[in-house]
């Protein structure tokens, strides 16, 4: 596990779409406009500009091969989790002849697909109010396997399988339950239905959204 939000590889950064052009000229000054503006994130270095200092951790590296008209190729192929641990949390894969390169590439995808997570304190059991677990009941699922997070009291800890602890770190959830269905040692898709749970986090309107956006109009 390692930092990947070096600030030195966007000093010299030319943007190459609107985004990136709008964010080097301090037009677009924080992640969270991003996301709601619905713009894309087509350039690693946005995430570098906007979320620096992102933690990653490699969930698996496995050889696969390919036979083609010279013969039989071997390529490594690496799944990694990249985030803040502090609401925001991206997954990506990544294939090449190379063991680095592999690893290399699947930051890339991970950092181009970061997105939020809404954290809260769900649970009935736990009246805190602090943005600890998830605030409801959401559902991820990714080939044969689904994942089910279900809000938890504080001190619970992770509840989970070992890929999916470490997208619950990643995205900054301290406690949750668990339920998952399906081939989970299949590491790829139990870590993006994971992924795609916490990305549903954001998938309902709350009372709580309304007020932010009338703020935002009346500003």
């Amino acid at each position: 596990m390692s930092s990947v939000g070096d600030v030195s590889s966007v000093e010299g950064w030319q943007p190459r779409t609107r985004v990136g052009r709008l964010v080097k000229e301090g037009k677009i000054k924080s992640i969270d406009e991003i996301f709601r503006r619905n713009l894309p994130i087509l350039e690693t270095e946005i995430v570098d500009y906007l979320l620096p200092g992102l933690d990653h951790e490699v969930i698996d590296v496995s050889i696969v091969q390919k036979m083609t008209d010279a013969g039989r190729i071997t390529r490594f192929r690496a799944v990694v989790v990249v985030g803040n641990r502090d609401g925001y949390v991206g997954l990506g894969k990544g294939k090449a002849r190379q063991f680095r390169f592999a690893i290399e590439k699947a930051i890339r995808n991970a950092k181009l697909n970061v997105v939020p997570v809404r954290r809260g304190c769900g649970s009935w059991e736990c009246t805190c109010g602090e943005a600890h677990s998830v605030p409801y009941i959401v559902r991820g699922k990714s080939g044969s396997v689904e994942v089910i997070l279900k809000p938890a009291p504080k001190g619970t800890g992770l509840v989970a399988g070992d890929v999916a602890k470490v997208v619950l770190r990643m995205a900054g959830i301290s406690d949750v339950w668990t339920f998952t269905k399906g081939e989970t040692r299949t590491s790829y898709n139990f870590a993006r239905a994971t992924y795609l749970a916490l990305r549903n986090t954001y998938a309902f309107v709350t009372p709580a959204d309304w007020s932010q956006a009338s703020l935002r109009l009346q500003g």
